[in-house]
């Protein structure tokens, strides 16, 4: 049985703040970011200039409930998930992704 993968997302912007999301496709997501696509009204204005961080999860409920997690934290805790991401893992199922196109 193969488990669908989803994956909740921090992007450092270039006017220095992170934005938070989910998908079942980070490559393109991020390039809808990138080429600031309709879906992406945030990063339209603020380029992401990188991946920051990025996690595995293998149910949707989950994966919605970390993002919204994660959104609701101050700008010093997120960085704190983005140095330390395995304090995520800790609280919620999921594992630290690191995928080879993360910009770095």
């Amino acid at each position: 049985m193969n488990e669908k993968i989803y994956w909740v997302y921090i992007l450092h912007c270039e006017n220095n703040t992170y934005y938070t999301g989910y998908t079942s496709d980070l490559l393109r997501r991020y390039q809808e970011h990138m080429q600031g696509s309709a879906k992406c009204k945030y990063t339209r204005s603020f380029k992401p200039v990188k991946i920051a961080q990025s996690w595995q999860v293998f149910e949707n409920k989950v994966a919605m409930k970390i993002e919204k997690f994660i959104k609701s934290m101050s700008r010093i805790e997120k960085n704190d998930f983005v140095l330390y991401p395995e304090k995520l893992t800790e609280l919620f199922d999921c594992k630290v992704d690191v995928p080879l196109y993360k910009k770095g």
